[in-house]
């Protein structure tokens, strides 16, 4: 989509208020001539252009699509958190495409607008979601038209979407439903690198598939494949997901207390736990750049996913690992935002908003409270100093004003952390 060039855009770099982790900076606002020409290397780089992942359905079905303007208003909230370039999942449905034309009508309605798109096409092999054995070595035929839909909206918002990714977590061994080879990844990431060349897609457009750290080769052997190797030297970056909560169980050599901190306050035993988990999901992301490495090839690796729910009542919550609360949630977030930010990693942290369809059948499953706001547009413990610093004045979800959950009360929020397990060298948990 070609820009209008009008007298009002064409300007020096404005300066406007803009929160950056709770501190105020200075931020340029782009011409729209300066917004066309910036980078999937740019922005991915860039550790003032916060990433964020989003779905902005409201309801228990994806059936019940949020309009143009809900999703006007939640690109405003996300913008007033200085984020910048956001991630879809799927073209199947009309999200991502309502999601690119918000985008490009703010841009148009409020001049220095700036929000850019990972666009993702889901890719599922044979058989996958009928009842029928799925086929792992052959990909859906639904495959090639998803690609078609990715391929369509990038050609006419080349100044929003700046990464295709292909499949989400379509690799890893564990989405047993669905997962594909991948031959099939590499498939459609060569065809579109070959798009860029024939000057069918823009040539700035990154190409990237986003999987678990295992499928990238930070896991077992099983991963370590002649076409896994081809397809790291396919993208142009690695987006790699990191789930340290998910681990708090299946995993939780990083979990829990030593008795040695039997001493420390709540909050400091909490901090610890968490601080470990952010070391786990950091030797996850060293794994892949060590693979990356010892097959030659030497590119960029960005989180594509990773986050932390605030409530579970299976696995991860009162009854399992006790690590789900807005509270451990929070500390997550600040400390995985300063550990990217810091070394120019792209972190598109899961998710902007609490979504219920994805676990309708049970309400409070952990997959439903990932989001940084409640669906009503409360801010989690996590974004509270951006309530305090007023960055969501005047802005509204569901018609709702932004506030603060537990009505910012912290001495109510920790009676609802539970500490982590006491460690055991010898037993696990006790």
């Amino acid at each position: 989509m070609k820009f209008q060039t009008t007298s009002f855009v064409i300007m020096l770099l404005l300066l406007v208020t803009a929160c950056k982790d709770g501190k105020e900076t200075k931020q340029p606002v782009l011409t729209v001539t300066e917004a066309k020409s910036m980078t999937a290397r740019d922005i991915l780089s860039n550790p003032d252009y916060l990433a964020i992942s989003y779905g902005g359905y409201r309801g228990t079905s994806r059936d019940q699509q949020p309009s143009m303007s809900q999703i006007k208003d939640d690109m405003k909230i996300l913008a007033a958190m200085n984020v910048k370039v956001l991630r879809t999942y799927n073209m199947q449905l009309p999200m991502a495409t309502n999601v690119v034309k918000a985008i490009d009508e703010l841009k148009k309605e409020e001049p220095g607008f700036e929000m850019y798109v990972m666009l993702g096409a889901w890719i599922d092999c044979k058989n996958a979601w009928t009842g029928m054995e799925p086929n792992h070595s052959i990909e859906s035929e639904k495959n090639a038209a998803e690609m078609d839909r990715a391929i369509f909206l990038a050609q006419r918002y080349p100044d929003i979407i700046k990464v295709i990714a292909v499949g989400n977590e379509a690799m890893v061994k564990w989405a047993a439903t669905y997962y594909v080879q991948p031959a099939v990844i590499l498939k459609w990431v060569n065809h579109l690198q070959g798009l860029k060349k024939e000057g069918a897609l823009s040539k700035d457009l990154w190409i990237t598939s986003s999987d678990n750290f295992a499928s990238w080769g930070g896991g077992e052997d099983i991963y370590h494949t002649p076409e896994l190797n081809k397809l790291i030297k396919a993208v142009d970056y690695i987006s790699m997901h990191t789930y340290p909560m998910h681990d708090t169980h299946y995993n939780p050599v990083f979990w829990g207390n030593s008795p040695e901190e039997k001493e420390l306050t709540k909050e400091q035993k909490v901090e610890k736990s968490i601080e470990r988990s952010v070391s786990y999901a950091m030797d996850q992301y060293n794994r892949v750049y060590e693979y990356m490495k010892s097959i030659g090839v030497d590119k960029p690796i960005h989180i594509g996913e990773t986050g932390w729910a605030t409530y579970s009542s299976g696995l991860y919550g009162n009854n399992g690992s006790q690590a789900t609360d807005e509270y451990k949630s929070g500390r997550y977030y600040k400390l995985m935002r300063e550990w990217t930010r810091k070394n120019n990693i792209s972190c598109f942290y899961f998710e902007a908003f609490d979504e219920q369809w994805k676990d309708a059948s049970n309400p409070q499953g952990s997959e439903n409270h990932f989001g940084l706001f409640t669906i009503n547009g409360k801010a989690k413990y996590g974004l509270w100093n951006l309530v305090d610093d007023n960055a969501f004045e005047g802005l509204t979800r569901n018609g709702k004003p932004i506030s603060k959950t537990y009505d910012g009360n912290k001495e109510q929020l920790l009676k609802a952390v539970k500490l982590p397990p006491v460690k055991s060298n010898f037993k696990g948990y006790e």
